[in-house]
């Protein structure tokens, strides 16, 4: 393949869609690696400093769960001493982007934040379609949801909060009906009573399928005490089906292949979780794969203990 250099408009584009590739490359429709922070037919040209550091992002999915997290901190300890240029703001979003699936601690997840912070410190990005580019959003969900501290004076940061609070507002509200593999319909407003997690999710999905066994584990533990878990797949009961079938999963699957839900909560990365007490009351959420303990902690915001 060719070696294509582009400028520094486009690599900030790139950046703000990295989220999405992500997503392509564990659904095999981009193969994650170095080269594939562009689309396809791009290439990134990284310095000596910059490859290990992707490489080693590239294979943090296959670590264990201790050493992906020391790994992790050392990794934004390393991008933060990097010197200020467009492939700096690449490698911390594309680390903070994975830093959230799973619990690899809170003193992890503050060196991921203060290092993309940093990054977008010393190369700020402006709003494409009156939007905050994705690494803003990605750093208001880490301080928001994950609890981390971070020191930004920039308007895109602030209208990153404020896109998260509005995006909270429209999920508290949210009501919609979607049919299950079974035939059963669920209307998310007529669970009242019950505590109900809705997941997004999808076959494709690595961080998704990790943390299925343990959702199946809290359903069977709390169901008889009121829980519902409502699973969203935007992908066709053909390939649903056997795929359910063949972890053994119990609880409701429900299918969405317009996107319609998805949107409504506005889904970009999956997995998302999202919990509603008896009242109705949206108590908490995750940002991408929890652990059986984080489940937990969620679940007791609702009063399941």
């Amino acid at each position: 393949m060719r070696t294509i250099h582009i400028s520094l408009r486009q690599k900030f584009a790139w950046a703000g869609l990295f989220a999405s590739f992500l997503c392509l490359c564990a659904a095999g429709q981009i193969v994650f690696g170095p080269a594939s922070l562009y689309a396809q037919e791009q290439k990134v040209v990284w310095s000596n400093q910059e490859k290990p550091i992707a490489e080693q992002i590239r294979g943090l999915r296959g670590l264990p769960d201790d050493v992906r997290a020391r790994t992790t901190k050392n990794l934004a300890l390393e991008i933060r001493r990097l010197p200020a240029v467009p492939n700096k703001l690449l490698l911390a979003n594309s680390l903070a982007n994975l830093s959230t699936e799973g619990d690899f601690g809170h003193d992890t997840l503050q060196e991921v934040a203060t290092t993309l912070a940093n990054a977008l410190r010393e190369q700020p990005i402006q709003a494409t379609q009156g939007q905050p580019p994705r690494p803003y959003v990605e750093l208001a969900q880490l301080v928001r949801y994950e609890h981390v501290q971070a020191s930004l004076d920039d308007p895109q940061f602030a209208a990153a909060i404020a896109k998260i609070e509005r995006d909270n507002e429209r999920r508290q509200q949210a009501d919609f009906t979607l049919t299950e593999l079974g035939g059963k319909s669920w209307t998310l407003k007529g669970l009242h009573g019950k505590v109900v997690l809705v997941n997004f999710w999808a076959t494709w999905c690595p961080p998704c399928r990790k943390e299925m066994p343990d959702l199946e584990t809290l359903y069977r533990q709390f169901n008889d005490q009121g829980l519902v878990i409502l699973a969203i797949s935007d992908e066709d009961a053909a390939t649903v089906k056997p795929f359910v079938a063949k972890q053994k999963v119990t609880y409701p699957i429900l299918l969405d292949p317009g996107r319609k839900v998805h949107e409504l909560f506005e889904v970009v990365g999956i997995p998302k979780t999202f919990i509603y007490d008896r009242d109705g009351n949206l108590v908490a959420q995750s940002i991408d794969m929890r652990t059986r303990k984080q489940f937990l902690e969620m679940l007791a915001q609702a009063g399941l203990q």
